[in-house]
């Protein structure tokens, strides 16, 4: 398999598994579904769908929090990014630091959301990536 082809298992994986989460709700060993992410079944339809640009901020946020921390492992294709969220995920990051060492840590976050938010919506503006499907 090609590197290329890696890189989109791994990508469709990743944000396989965060709609997963999304959806059932990954909470810990025994945790009990909630009003807000029910549990469904086989042949249940699903309740809401998540548009890509959700899924990408998601993921963007989570991992840009743990990088900021220093808590982060692997590649991007562990993260379960593309090579175009891996960009947006850099650049986050890199803003982010920039904004812990000016005003802490809430204004680091705040920053994470907003950027991540801003950049996934222009990146799947017409419902896929704007770099083609694995960009």
């Amino acid at each position: 398999m090609t590197k290329a082809g890696v890189r989109r298992k791994g990508a469709a994986l990743g944000l396989a598994l965060l709609a997963a989460c999304s959806a059932g709700g990954c909470g810990e060993p025994g945790a009990r579904p909630s009003p807000e992410h029910p549990t469904v079944t086989g042949n249940s339809p699903s309740a809401a769908t998540t548009s890509p640009a959700r899924l990408c901020t998601r993921i963007i946020a989570y991992w840009s929090r743990r990088a900021l921390t220093g808590d982060t492992y692997g590649d991007y294709q562990s993260m379960g990014l593309s090579d175009g969220q891996y960009e947006i995920l850099r650049t986050v990051v890199d803003a982010a630091r920039a904004e812990r060492e000016r005003a802490g840590d809430e204004a680091a976050g705040r920053l994470i959301d907003r950027r991540a938010r801003t950049a996934c919506e222009e990146r799947y503006r017409n419902g896929e990536p704007t770099g083609g499907p694995w960009g």
